[in-house]
C-alpha cells in the first residue's frame, strides 16, 4: 500500500481524526466502516504506524466525505512546479510540444501511459494514479473549447516499442485519429535529418488567453517552469527551427501509417 511522505501525512491524520472525534465515532466504530481495526486506527492516530491511501480511502467512507481526504492529499501531494504548469495547460488557447523520446501526455493511450510508467520505478497504487492523473489531462482536447495543439516527435519516438507491437498499433492509430482533427497537427523529425536543435530535449510552449507565452520543460528528478522572457524566446526559436526540419502534416501521417503497418 502506498505511505503518504511527511508533513503531508501529519496533516492528513490530524485532519482525520479531528473529523471522527468531531462526529462522535468511536476508533472502533470509524475501524469497521474503514475496514480497519480500532488498533490499527489508534496507531495511524499516534503516529506509529504509517498513513497509506488505503486508510485515507477508508477514512473518507467512515467519515462520510465524499472523498475530501484523498482529493487533499492528491493536490497536497502535487509538487508546486507541476500544479502551475497544470494549471496553464488548462489555460492555454495553444499548445506547441516537441518531444524526443516518448509521445506527448495529451496524446498517450491508456496501455501506452500504463506500460511506460511501469518503468518508473511506481508502487501499482502510484502506477494507477499516475496513469489516471495523465488521462484527466487529456479532458483539454474534448472541451467545448479545445486548444490548438502542434506537436513534432523525432521519429525514433514513433519507432520505439512501448508495451508491445498491439499497443504501440492502437497508439498510432490514435495519433492518426487525433491528426485528423482540426486543431490537432502532428508533424515527424525524419530520422535522417541528422544533428538538429531538438536533440536537446524535449519542452513545452503553451500560449495563455493574454498571447504570453510559458514554456514547461521535464527531466528525471522535476519540471520546470519557463517564464524569463529570454529563456522563453530561446524556447520559440528552436521551436521554429525543430518544425522545419520536421515534415508536413500530411507526410508525417504518412509515416505514422507506414511504421504501424510494419508492426
Amino acid at each position: 500500500m502506498t505511505e503518504v511522505p511527511e508533513p503531508l501525512a501529519a496533516f492528513i491524520v490530524s485532519e482525520i481524526r479531528q473529523g471522527r472525534q468531531s462526529t462522535g465515532t468511536t476508533q472502533e466504530a470509524f475501524g469497521r466502516v474503514a475496514n480497519f481495526s480500532a488498533s490499527h486506527v489508534s496507531a495511524v492516530e499516534k503516529r506509529t504506524r504509517a498513513l497509506t491511501m488505503a486508510f485515507i480511502a477508508g477514512a473518507d467512507r467512515a467519515l462520510k466525505t465524499g472523498g475530501v481526504y484523498e482529493r487533499l492529499v492528491t493536490a497536497l501531494g502535487t509538487p508546486t512546479w507541476l500544479r502551475e504548469w497544470i494549471d496553464q495547460e488548462r489555460e492555454a488557447v495553444a499548445l506547441r510540444s516537441f518531444q524526443n523520446a516518448v509521445l506527448p501526455g495529451l496524446f498517450q493511450t491508456e496501455a501506452y501511459a500504463q506500460a511506460l510508467l511501469s518503468g518508473a520505478l511506481l508502487t501499482d497504487e502510484q502506477l494507477r494514479q499516475k496513469v489516471a492523473e495523465r488521462l484527466d489531462r487529456q479532458s483539454i482536447l474534448t472541451r467545448d473549447d479545445p486548444p490548438q495543439v502542434i506537436a513534432v516527435v523525432d521519429e525514433c519516438v514513433i519507432r520505439r516499442v512501448i508495451g508491445g507491437r498491439e499497443v504501440m498499433r492502437d497508439q498510432l492509430a490514435h495519433l492518426l485519429k487525433l491528426s485528423a482533427t482540426p486543431l490537432v497537427q502532428i508533424q515527424v523529425v525524419p530520422a535522417n535529418i541528422g544533428s538538429y536543435p531538438g536533440l536537446g530535449g524535449p519542452f513545452v510552449l503553451a500560449t495563455l488567453p493574454t498571447n504570453v507565452d510559458v514554456g514547461y520543460l521535464d527531466n528525471q528528478l522535476h519540471g520546470q517552469v519557463v517564464e524569463q522572457p529570454a529563456e522563453v524566446l530561446r524556447l520559440r526559436r528552436a521551436w521554429d527551427a525543430i518544425r522545419g526540419s520536421a515534415l508536413a502534416v500530411p507526410q508525417s501521417a504518412d509515416l505514422i501509417r507506414k511504421v504501424m503497418e510494419q508492426l
